[in-house]
């Protein structure tokens, strides 16, 4: 559930980018994760910070670390202030099995950006 003092902030076209919320004198810009987009900052700025981040950087890859487990390579399924869904990344294939997690809103920090040195997923190792 969304705090009551949270404003969504919409592209032109109408699309959600995230919510700017009160902190103090200033305003915190919230992505789609639930997660900080700024520090506080003056309204325009944060604005600024969700317009520029934009919704694009959802359709990357993510990387869901598990206890126990080498991350999974992940693609966003479903994202919403109720939970977050994500599966396995299927590689563009139809056919390919897929498993599906939900996860908690905002994000747990378990789901995070795929870095460099994370494993490719597509080249297997002996």
């Amino acid at each position: 559930m969304l705090p009551a003092d949270w404003t969504p902030h919409r592209r032109d076209d109408g699309e959600l980018l995230g919510w700017i919320h009160p902190a103090g004198d200033d305003w915190v810009a919230v992505d789609l994760l639930g997660r900080a987009a700024s520090t506080p900052v003056d309204w325009l700025e944060a604005e600024e910070a969700l317009e520029e981040r934009g919704i694009a950087w959802l359709a990357d890859i993510w990387m869901l670390e598990r206890v126990d487990a080498a991350p999974l390579r992940v693609r966003m399924v479903e994202v919403t202030p109720d939970h977050v869904v994500v599966q396995t990344d299927d590689f563009g294939a139809i056919d390919a099995p897929v498993e599906r997690f939900e996860l908690e809103w905002p994000a747990p920090a378990a789901l995070r950006p795929r870095r460099a040195d994370d494993p490719d997923g597509r080249i297997f190792t002996r």
